[in-house]
């Protein structure tokens, strides 16, 4: 079923919405939140949590692209769920999120930035990057997949991913600085 059909349903309010959205898109938020996570438990946790995320915000947003959205509510209640895992000391994975890796780069920003223009920016940089680099900052940096997922699945070496990782970060951190952000 396509993405526009399983909208309508939830703006129908039909509970098949919910099904027909866990059986497209529950092994991606999944494969999301776990990278996040480390626990498979509480990645299976945070797609159902995402599904009454859903249900709860359609109406009144009616998603184009089904997937990013589902996505996006999995990495946000993934990373929420993370922080407060970590801050009560009682984190199951104790490796920094890829995201912090980014915290140099975005040192000395405004923290009050509008999402929306945050939003705009990145998209500007991600398109003035090849297609390879895109990929793996995405891989990286919104899907939180590990060094050795991203090499084999760009046909690259560990050591290739690290090292354009690294300067994919001073670029941004370049960048940053060029645009005055």
């Amino acid at each position: 079923m396509d993405d526009s059909k399983i909208v309508n349903l939830f703006l129908k309010r039909d509970e098949e919405a919910l099904k027909e959205a866990e059986k497209q898109y529950g092994r991606l938020c999944h494969y999301i939140a776990n990278n996040i996570l480390n626990s498979p438990l509480d990645a299976q946790e945070c797609v159902n949590d995402t599904l009454l995320r859903a249900w709860n915000s359609i109406p009144p947003a009616k998603p184009k692209r089904l997937g990013a959205y589902l996505s996006k509510i999995a990495r946000n209640l993934a990373i929420d769920k993370y922080k407060a895992e970590k801050s009560q000391k009682r984190s199951k994975n104790k490796d920094a999120l890829p995201l912090d890796e980014l915290e140099g780069c975005l040192s000395g920003t405004d923290s009050l930035i509008d999402e929306a223009i945050l939003k705009d920016f990145i998209n500007s940089f991600l398109r003035s990057l090849t297609k390879e680099k895109r990929i793996v900052f995405v891989q990286r940096y919104f899907y939180n997949a590990s060094v050795s997922e991203i090499a084999k699945s760009n046909d690259l070496t560990e050591n290739n991913v690290k090292v354009m990782l690294l300067r994919l970060r001073n670029v941004f951190s370049e960048y940053i600085k060029k645009y005055g952000l």
